[in-house]
């Protein structure tokens, strides 16, 4: 009788099998990993540094093996935590997502919504739209993410995109706004330095301004003009925005949007009677989120926003 109570106690004090970890541990772990340190982790998650010892320690604790090793450039993370990363990744982002829908509930126009565009769009073209919306909203908050890449909506990487490329995944509403002309451009000074092309043979005398590697809407501009033999470009970058910045800095010939070239009297269009690219604007959400009021209200504000733009530029 004696053993059995004995059993019971040990049994009471020792659960067979602990809770896993909260999220408050990989939430840590995760800054730990990003920030490279004790120190900056705790600035980022607005906590102590002893806090976030303690909860990684207490995660090392629960996984069983070391997470970090102390090195000159701060603390590196072991095989176990490279492995942990991925998921901790993904969990960052589900915990953000639930908060943007928790926080947009209701009739209300509030919380956050995740906006992802080009760069140039980005940089260029959403602030001031994004501006009117604030204006009108003034409790939602905007996460503009700029990237040239597709990122998945599906996956809840952003909750609106506005893409230069036609989305073909399945559950999403989408909306084609229209087009915009991209031309070859160049700066006046440049352009004094060193002639005008007359032709797309002439080119090749030329300082040109292009991409380093293929993304999705430089595949689809390329598929639209058969035949285009790509040239030796004089300065490579995956960045639009240093295109753009390199074009009105003078450096040579490049390809920009022309309603964006309009604005600086000092650019000037080339051969336009012989290459202009139309691209298709879109913008795209999830079809859940179509019923969520910051969502929706920044959708329909993307997209008429948009319009006008594009209206504005006479560009159909």
């Amino acid at each position: 009788m004696n053993g059995i109570v004995e059993l019971r106690r040990v049994a009471i004090l020792k659960p067979m099998n602990p809770p896993p970890p909260s999220w408050d541990l990989y939430r840590s772990f995760l800054a730990v990993i990003r920030q490279g340190s004790l120190s900056a982790a705790a600035r980022a998650l607005g906590l102590t540094q002893p806090t976030l010892a303690r909860h990684v320690a207490a995660l090392e604790e629960a996984v069983g093996g070391s997470l970090f090793v102390r090195s000159p450039r701060g603390l590196d993370p072991t095989d176990a935590a490279l492995a942990l990363r991925p998921q901790a990744e993904a969990l960052d982002a589900a915990a953000a997502s639930l908060w943007r829908t928790a926080s947009g509930w209701g009739a209300e126009v509030r919380g956050t919504v995740r906006v992802t565009a080009s760069e140039v769009v980005g940089a260029r073209i959403l602030p001031a739209i994004l501006a009117g919306l604030r204006s009108r909203h003034p409790t939602l908050e905007v996460e503009l993410v700029l990237s040239n890449g597709i990122d998945n909506l599906l996956q809840r990487d952003a909750d609106v995109a506005v893409r230069m490329v036609e989305p073909d995944q399945q559950a999403l509403l989408v909306r084609r706004v229209g087009s915009i002309a991209l031309g070859l451009h160049a700066h006046r000074r440049y352009l004094e330095r060193h002639g005008t092309p007359h032709s797309l043979e002439e080119l090749d005398g030329h300082s040109l301004i292009g991409f380093d590697r293929e993304t999705p809407d430089i595949r689809a501009m390329i598929q639209r003009v058969p035949g285009l033999t790509l040239p030796r470009f004089a300065l490579r970058t995956d960045s639009h925005l240093a295109q753009l910045a390199a074009i009105e800095a003078g450096f040579g010939i490049g390809i920009c949007q022309v309603p964006l070239a309009r604005r600086n009297p000092d650019l000037v269009r080339l051969l336009a009677g012989r290459f202009e690219l139309p691209m298709g604007v879109w913008i795209a959400m999830h079809e859940d989120l179509r019923s969520t009021p910051r969502c929706r209200a920044v959708f329909d504000g993307l997209a008429a926003g948009l319009v006008d733009h594009l209206s504005a530029n006479h560009v159909t």
